[in-house]
């Protein structure tokens, strides 16, 4: 089944909810308006169908090699990844002085969704490049910016994050790497990272990892960790590459999902390369700021991972419409039809494909407008609407990388049940959609992870200043929709209402227990986080309810569009931001019943 790129809904969430034109008036993006945004989508969605997409189920059934240390990635990733760089599209959101086109975030991550959508595996190359180019625009000095970052953004060189080891995996304050200072500017690192993703690889002519590591006399625990610059080949003044580096790929993991993604063990200072014992790096920034700066980094992924949540979700959202349009069983429940319908007729499949479009168009439409939260926050004259847009992003990225992840391994699930048994078959590709999604609420920080930050540091350490401004601009829509008399309006307002009266309670809730029974908050911090996802999900389809209303009612737009954007919106009130009071009852009432049990009894 071949890949369509949802660019439609795409561009309506830039236009009507991420307010790109207002975007592309700020200082730098004066190029970026609707106009560049339909061509550079157009554009992204030709090469992920054509290019991308066809080497995806290829690339599951035959993972990439490993022999002696170097790592064959699957048939086609090479070229797929030439044409990639080729493109620009490495570069789009990265400055245009380092050799990037400068396109805000809310264009760029519409581009990540469809390349997310073709292939996930494919995806995380450039995905882990982005997130090692941030670190290097936040710290990095003028000369490893001036080096690096031109052969990054244009493909020549990819970047990596190594910070899991075996004894320290979210637990960063247990990392032994070390780094030892050689006296003239250098460190030579000695240690193992495991879990690296495109670790190793032969797509591009370099790579340079990121690593977290420890300096001698560092500190201990999490205020000791140091973030160094470690290529797998040295690179001359010219940028020819020079000796191979003593960082040594030992190993593949052999995975559940995303196969044709080379996931590494990496040893440093083995012995392996031409310089002699231990790998040689440069420290990035100060001494002991390396999580710091890090966190730049996983920031920048984590929004990332929440794009290819929502991007695989649609993939199997349309291989499950395709073959539900096909698959012939059964005659309607009401006799509508003479003999056996397509099964896409019959109520529950309805339902699920339901369940599946409005959990992706809400997490799209929250991930769009989160995105030009970040570009104001960047661009903006005024430091108070910088301030503020920052705040919201910032309260928003644990809900994309969390809801959008638990959201797609829901959402590829009831793609499998769409197809029956078929789906349990690997030949149909639904098997491989949910493999894929599993991983993703897991790495760069699981969603309890991705939870506990939205408690303590989205939360609580602004007394909930943001919360009760997201609250304030939810009841603002409310507001309209009240003013409405149609049914998609009524059932919005109803639930959209109750859903946000709930999350008032629980952010309550935490700001009352955080500090005093910190158990009894984090025993419900992650359906907090569903409960905030799909409150803002559903509020942005309330807005968007309201735009295609007022487009139909002035004749214009595309009408079959905008009425599946209502129904859509009405279904994700009434069947999503429904179960929002119950689960505020279950956080708020709840924590005894998690800590009923001692240790002992499990």
């Amino acid at each position: 089944m071949s890949y369509v790129a949802p660019v439609r809904d795409m561009l309506f969430c830039m236009k009507e909810l991420a307010g790109l034109e207002g975007i592309s008036s700020l200082p730098g993006f004066e190029d970026a308006g609707i106009d560049t945004a339909e061509a550079v989508l157009a554009e992204a969605a030709r090469y992920c169908s054509e290019v991308v997409a066809p080497l995806n189920a290829e690339g599951d059934r035959h993972p990439p090699v490993w022999r002696s240390g170097e790592v064959s990635t699957s048939a086609g990733f090479r070229q797929a990844f030439r044409q990639y760089a080729q493109g620009g599209w490495q570069g789009l959101q990265h400055p245009i002085e380092f050799g990037g086109q400068g396109l805000p975030k809310t264009i760029a991550a519409a581009c990540s969704e469809m390349l997310n959508s073709a292939s996930v595996s494919f995806a995380l190359c450039p995905l882990l490049t982005d997130g090692a180019i941030e670190a290097l625009l936040t710290a990095g000095n003028q000369e490893q910016r001036s080096f690096f970052l031109p052969r990054m953004i244009d493909g020549t060189w990819t970047g990596t994050m190594n910070l899991t080891e075996p004894q320290a995996g979210s637990d960063l304050a247990m990392v032994r790497t070390r780094a030892v200072p050689q006296g003239d500017g250098a460190y030579r690192i000695t240690g193992q990272k495991i879990y690296i993703t495109y670790g190793e690889h032969d797509m591009a002519e370099n790579i340079v990892h990121l690593v977290l590591a420890r300096t001698p006399d560092a500190p201990p625990g999490v205020k000791g960790i140091s973030l160094f610059l470690c290529p797998k080949f040295l690179a001359n003044a010219d940028g020819s590459l020079g000796a191979r580096n003593d960082v040594y790929c030992a190993s593949i993991e052999h995975k559940l999902g995303i196969r044709a993604s080379p996931t590494a063990v990496l040893v440093f200072g083995d012995d392996q390369g031409e310089v002699g014992a231990g790998a040689i790096a440069q420290l990035i920034g100060e001494e002991n700021r390396g999580l710091e700066y890090m966190f730049v980094m996983m920031n920048a992924a984590r929004f990332s991972v929440g794009m290819q949540g929502i991007g695989v979700a649609e993939r199997a959202y349309q291989r499950a419409v395709s073959y539900a349009r096909d698959r012939v069983q059964s005659r309607p429940v009401d006799a509508s039809l003479p003999a056996g319908a397509a099964i896409i007729n019959h109520p529950d499949v309805k339902r699920m494909l339901m369940q599946m479009r409005a959990h992706i168009e809400g997490c799209r439409a929250l991930a769009s407008v989160s995105a030009a939260a970040s570009d104001v926050a960047q661009r903006h004259p005024d430091a108070a609407v910088r301030q503020a847009s920052q705040a919201f992003h910032e309260f928003t990225v644990p809900l994309v990388k969390g809801f959008s992840t638990e959201m797609s391994i829901e959402v590829t699930s009831l793609g499998i049940q769409v197809h029956g048994g078929m789906g349990y078959i690997e030949e149909t590709g639904a098997a491989q959609h949910f493999r894929d999604a599993r991983i993703l609420a897991i790495y760069e920080g699981t969603t309890a992870i991705q939870a506990n930050d939205l408690v303590g540091r989205k939360t609580l350490r602004d007394g909930g200043v943001t919360a009760s401004s997201i609250a304030q601009q939810i009841s603002d829509v409310e507001l309209a929709l009240s003013e409405r008399a149609s049914p998609a309006a009524r059932a919005m307002h109803r639930n959209l209402q109750a859903a946000r009266l709930a999350f008032v309670d629980v952010v309550d809730f935490v700001l009352a227990n955080t500090r005093t029974q910190p158990t009894r908050v984090y025993a419900g911090s992650v359906p907090y986080l569903m409960l905030a996802g799909k409150l803002l999900a559903g509020w942005q389809l309330a807005r968007a309810l309201l735009i295609a209303e007022d487009q139909l009612a002035e004749g214009g737009g595309d009408e079959p569009f905008l009425r599946a954007k209502i129904a859509t919106a009405r279904f994700f009130a009434e069947h999503i931001l429904s179960t929002v009071p119950g689960t505020r009852d279950a956080i708020i009432g709840g924590a005894d019943s998690v800590n009923g049990l001692s240790v002992d009894s499990f």
